[in-house]
């Protein structure tokens, strides 16, 4: 359905695409895409698959493609920090605005460049005039067209991973401003992305607050001046800024009376089919050439394939042949094949040959199909690692000949969620050279394209290298499982059961009243309302939080908080990990079988889930009481290995910074030493809290943590937070160059890389939103060291799994917790511990030299009947 038929519109709209918008966001999606002579064709192939989508989907009679024009513009000459963070346009990007706007004009789209203004201005300038003669849809996602929002002029935004749709009445309910007012409380809060710095200490919600009271800068301007209701604390904050306002508004204000266009010239034409065919081989977009607009617009409907489609069954493969024995297979040997499995569903298994018309459905036995496979020259699979969890006799098959899909597609595109064949195929279906009739035909063609892209990527050998031959020490985890004490689980639970009815009550003494602690509308009343606690955070709808974190902001407040956060970690205990767990044991052997997500995180770390054993607590006496319930099978010992704050490792190797390498390699106290430097002390004497501080900076600074969260963290005011980050950079100017030099980086790629070359995607960094982009910086540095440190487990992984000494002891690997590893080993006779210790020893060594980093990576280790105890 047509967004004028969603919206009820009676007139056909008119079309506004923010041009500039799109191109910035198509360069930094595929940044490898290129063609054959090297010519950059990323953002030229991404604007035109939206164009054709816009075409066929919205049939437009009027719309415009606008593009900012070169030079300053009346906002530089207004204010000269205007934009001045601003890198230059990269030269591959620049290289692409000719073609970009060829193939408007054969599509038949009309293209407007802004003069001595912005796109956004020409978009605000043509909205105002067309509003009285139709509707208009301004295609976009920058926040200052909100302004423009009317009863019928909506935002729309269809080239994100999920549609998103601004109409004048989400918005006003969203924000409680009108769109008249949006340029003022911009000029209040500012805008990072345009270096426009709003009034210092005014963020969104004080905003607001001030708007509601003061509809305009110059009611809040009057009253600056001496009349209104501020407050001390606001008057202090805006005193100095009166001026300063009005020239931000200025920056963020819409010129509607730019340009002058007759709306005539926005008429689509039809477009030059036979030229645009030329186009598209000229920039090898072949798989295009089947979306050209014809007489009757071609849409790729989900009836039309209903394998793709989201309600689709992936059984459905119909009109293949059922093939009941690998001699009726086509010949396979030095051939490429994908592999579908079918759910176990009984219904076999999907397959395709190349060279073949259409795939096969083969239901015969499983064994001689492996060996046959065994001779292809690569066999695709959609998700081999539940392949072969199910089914172990396809490790006949050797690693390199396997080319896992999903995880080749989240290698390209980590930010991703959902991996599944049919997923993928309607993702990537515009880029395949046919259009497939089966999923296994689908599967080979996905499967080549992917493998393409790895290369441009430059990141083959990673995914050949590492990530395919861990699918199969995976799967060999998930097999092996892993061992729990019923007994002691049963025990624990009872103990965690009676301290949290305990902690129970006291709630209800302290609180004077019977309530449910588990409601946090409840909780509220109780210590907002009955207590008069001050609430220290909301929720996204306004009510006050009683979250985790506001709790233990107000922990010192009443000793009804800490009781609450007490009786919460109780009831988390329960909840989710000794009442559940016990149920999930396989009556089989008397083990639980986590699955282990290899695509489920940007930076590269594996995750856990069915059940989570990655989230196990770790510390204190309940953190050891927990891994106690984890034993080894009779007869044998754990062996628990883990690499000591191989985070800040990574950070000292990769930036070089002396400090840090010098403390690592004299295997110094890291947080000593730099609390040491942070409080002009010798490590000697730092005190436990000065300590404490600096290893809450150490780690929060991988993490992105900003001067807020680590004020939070430090219980201290915002102010001393701010001077802890200066002092600690200050001091560590390496490392801080190494920050810069990594978003300097990244904002030039588009991207950031790990050790093992692996990519995260960051086009939040060019955004107009100040908040998208602050985050992007942070997760720019957070990918690169934990991406990192993420690859060297996977490494050791590896080389644990292949290891002929640990393979000799009979040792298996059996579960990885972040940076930890545990091997379950046979014991020697009367439950000698040599075969573990050995195991231990040859454990250290190997994930100690794993990687040759410029500090030595330090691994702990031990062995004991349980995990508690190997830990």
């Amino acid at each position: 359905m047509s967004l004028k038929e969603r919206l009820g519109f009676e007139k056909d709209p008119l079309y506004l695409i923010d041009g500039s918008t799109y191109v910035y966001r198509a360069f930094y999606a595929f940044p490898d895409l290129q063609r054959a002579d090297g010519f950059p064709t990323n953002a030229l192939f991404i604007v035109m698959r939206l164009m054709l989508r816009l075409l066929r989907e919205e049939e437009p009679s009027h719309m415009a493609f606008i593009l900012d024009g070169p030079g300053p513009n009346f906002r530089h000459e207004l204010y000269e920090p205007y934009k001045a963070q601003r890198m230059a346009m990269p030269e591959n990007l620049k290289a692409q605005l000719a073609p970009i706007r060829e193939a408007l004009e054969l599509l038949g789209c009309p293209v407007v460049v802004s003069e001595a203004c912005e796109a956004d201005d020409v978009i605000a300038a043509v909205s105002k005039k067309a509003q009285a003669e139709r509707p208009v849809v301004i295609v976009g996602a920058d926040k200052d067209l909100k302004q423009l929002l009317a009863p019928e002029v909506v935002m729309w935004d269809p080239g994100g991973k999920q549609e998103k749709l601004v109409t004048l009445d989400s918005f006003t309910k969203e924000t409680g401003l009108s769109p008249q007012q949006w340029p003022d409380f911009q000029a209040l809060i500012g805008d990072s992305a345009d270096n426009i710095p709003g009034v210092p200490g005014v963020g969104p919600k004080t905003a607001e607050k001030l708007m509601r009271r003061y509809p305009t800068l110059e009611d809040l301007s009057a009253a600056i001046k001496g009349g209104g209701d501020l407050t001390k604390a606001e008057r202090n904050k805006l005193k100095d800024h009166g001026d300063d306002i009005f020239i931000f508004r200025k920056l963020t204000r819409l010129d509607t009376d730019c340009a002058d266009i007759d709306l005539t010239t926005l008429q689509t034409q039809a477009p030059n089919i036979k030229e645009l065919a030329h186009f598209l081989e000229e920039y090898e977009f072949r798989s295009l050439l089947r979306e050209m607009p014809k007489e009757k617009a071609i849409r790729v409907h989900a009836e039309e394939l209903p394998l793709f489609g989201a309600g689709a069954s992936k059984d459905d493969a119909p009109e293949l042949d059922e093939i009941s024995g690998p001699n009726a297979l086509p010949a396979v040997a030095g051939k490429e094949v994908c592999l579908v499995p079918q759910q176990e569903s009984g219904k076999g298994l999907l397959l395709a040959v190349a060279g073949e018309k259409a795939g096969c459905r083969y239901v015969g036995p499983l064994e001689p199909l492996a060996t046959k496979l065994a001779g292809a020259e690569r066999v695709y699979c959609p998700a081999l690692k539940e392949l072969l969890r199910v089914h172990p006799v396809f490790e006949a098959v050797e690693t390199a000949r396997w080319s896992d899909i999903s995880v080749a597609a989240y290698l390209l595109e980590p930010e991703e969620r959902d991996y599944s064949l049919p997923h993928l195929l309607q993702r990537y279906e515009p880029e395949l050279p046919t259009r497939p009739k089966d999923l296994a035909s689908g599967g080979l063609e996905l499967g080549r394209l992917l493998n393409q892209r790895l290369d441009a990527a430059q990141m083959h050998e990673l995914f050949r290298d590492l990530e395919m031959p861990l699918v199969t020490v995976l799967a060999a985890m998930e097999r092996c499982g892993v061992a729990i004490d019923m007994e002691a689980f049963a025990e624990f639970l009872d103990e965690v059961t009676t301290q949290a009815q305990a902690l129970n009550d006291k709630v209800m003494e302290l609180a004077g009243k019977e309530f449910n602690p588990r409601s946090s509308q409840q909780l509220a009343e109780v210590l907002f309302t009955d207590l008069e606690l001050k609430p220290a955070g909301k929720t996204p709808g306004g009510s006050a939080s009683t979250s985790q974190a506001v709790l233990e902001r107000l922990a010192d407040k009443h000793p009804i908080v800490s009781t609450i956060l007490e009786y919460r970690k109780m009831e988390k205990l329960r909840s989710t990990y000794l009442e559940p767990m016990p149920k999930l044991v396989d009556p089989k052997d008397g083990r639980i079988h986590t699955t282990f997500n290899q695509t489920a995180t940007a930076t590269g770390r594996l995750s856990s889930s069915g059940p989570n054993l990655q989230n196990i607590p770790i510390r204190g006496p309940m953190g050891s009481r927990m891994r106690s319930c984890f034993i080894a099978a009779p007869g044998h010992l754990l062996v628990a290995a883990d690499y000591s704050q191989i985070e800040l490792r990574v950070l000292a190797h990769m930036s070089q910074d002396p400090t840090l390498l010098e403390a690592f390699r004299k295997n110094q106290d890291i947080h000593s030493r730099t609390a040491g430097l942070l409080f002009d002390k010798s490590p000697e004497e730092v005190s436990p809290d000065e300590r404490r501080n600096a290893k809450t900076i150490n780690f929060g600074l991988i993490y992105g943590m900003g001067p807020q969260k680590l004020a939070q963290e430090l219980s201290v005011p915002l102010k001393e937070a701010k001077a802890f980050i200066d002092r600690y950079f200050s001091r560590l100017s390496v490392l801080r160059d190494f920050y810069e030099s990594i978003e300097e980086k990244a904002r030039e790629q588009g991207y950031v890389t790990t050790l093992a070359n692996r990519r995260r995607l960051l086009p939040d960094l060019y955004s107009r939103n100040s908040q998208l982009q602050s985050q992007a910086r942070r997760q720019a540095i957070n990918t690169v060291v934990q991406g990192s440190a993420a690859d060297i487990i996977k490494l050791a992984m590896l080389a644990v799994a292949r290891d002929h000494a640990l393979q000799s002891l009979n040792a298996r690997l059996i579960l990885q917790v972040h940076d930890e590893l545990l091997l379950e080993v046979p014991a020697g006779e009367g439950e000698s511990d040599d075969a573990a210790r050995e195991a231990g020893t040859r454990l250290e060594a190997l994930m100690s030299g794993v990687v040759d980093l410029d500090v030595p990576l330090l691994v702990e280790w031990g062995t004991g009947r349980d995990w508690g105890s190997a830990h």
